[in-house]
């Protein structure tokens, strides 16, 4: 077991050393002037161009800007921002609550949802409700987030009186303590916030846990499929026990391994899908920061922010691998 964790945790390394030279590398080759997008033409001698891009390091040779990043990464210093020399550190755990408390509100609905009907498909296999979760499954997984986020906003937001943009109405003050909407209007003495703050939650929630959602249906579905095929699955049937029993005791607990390793998966998927719909509905969180960064050409947060969330995606995974290998001991030996 040892020697397992000891591999898996040294496979980490070369992928984080890789993700910092390919991070570096496309972000460099992304086309324009950080200076000229800061400062704009019209206000921008060359004398001052030239002081500011020595100022940035800019002018240094690629592999020295990549080796002064890097050292800077060991070092726990992610540079500064160029829009407002904040140290991006800083400013990403700012933002990510906000990121954090979508995505785990996206994933636990998709997450309750999609085993819930993986299993009814599984179970009612050939019927119209198979088909119909399955051809519905197919759909949320091909349906872009920025179209489908667009579609809830003109037909479901206004009807429904749920909020399009941000994750607080305006008439609302309240005192970010912990960075989480909901624990902070729990907590705050303004009537009626806490229930302001999920409406705000749903319509985003919605669109980000739709692909995870027909993933893990799939999933669910695939596996019980699989695990009603076994001997033991027959046996139990043989002894008389209820269908509930035998679906939810002793087949449902073996079919959700696989499901368990896709929930690490779908962790990578949640944050990258973010990105969109954060600047969809507006919600302040890492992926609008990358957007703007993206727009301005801002080095140091791309690198930085694409660093962290890769190192957390990386985490997670090791993470699900290493429970993978304790709950199915086959793993160890690979």
């Amino acid at each position: 077991m040892f020697q397992f964790i000891l591999k898996r945790i040294l496979m980490v390394i070369p992928t984080f050393l890789a993700i910092t030279l390919i991070t570096f590398a496309l972000v460099h080759l992304i086309p324009g002037d950080p200076i000229e997008i800061r400062m704009g033409e019209r206000g921008l001698s060359p004398e001052l161009h030239l002081e500011m891009i020595h100022q940035l390091g800019l002018d240094l040779p690629l592999y020295q800007q990549y080796l002064n990043y890097v050292a800077g990464v060991f070092q726990g210093d992610l540079g500064n921002s160029f829009r407002n020399n904040q140290p991006v550190l800083k400013e990403f755990f700012t933002l990510f609550p906000a990121t954090v408390e979508l995505a785990f509100f996206a994933l636990l609905w998709s997450l309750v949802l999609g085993i819930v009907l993986g299993v009814v498909a599984a179970v009612k296999k050939d019927s119209w409700i198979s088909h119909t979760v399955t051809s519905l499954s197919l759909t949320g997984y091909s349906m872009p987030i920025f179209w489908w986020g667009l579609i809830l906003i003109l037909y479901i937001s206004t009807p429904l009186g749920l909020p399009a943009s941000g994750r607080l109405p305006a008439e609302y003050w309240i005192e970010t303590n912990t960075g989480f909407m909901l624990i902070d209007t729990w907590n705050s003495d303004e009537h009626g916030a806490f229930w302001a703050a999920i409406k705000s939650l749903v319509l985003p929630a919605i669109v980000l846990g739709t692909i995870p959602l027909a993933i893990i249906t799939r999933m669910t579905r695939s596996s019980m499929l699989e695990v009603l095929g076994e001997d033991y699955i027959r046996t139990a049937k043989a002894k008389g026990l209820s269908t509930t029993r035998v679906v939810i005791v002793h087949a449902l607990r073996n079919a959700l391994i696989p499901v368990v390793t896709v929930v690490g998966l779908i962790v990578g998927q949640l944050l990258s899908g973010a990105v969109l719909t954060e600047n969809i509905f507006s919600w302040p969180g890492i992926g609008k920061w990358i957007i703007d960064a993206i727009n301005s050409r801002d080095y140091p947060v791309l690198q930085g922010s694409v660093l962290i969330i890769s190192t957390i995606i990386i985490l997670v995974n090791l993470f699900v691998d290493l429970i993978y290998g304790v709950v199915n001991p086959r793993i160890r030996h690979h």
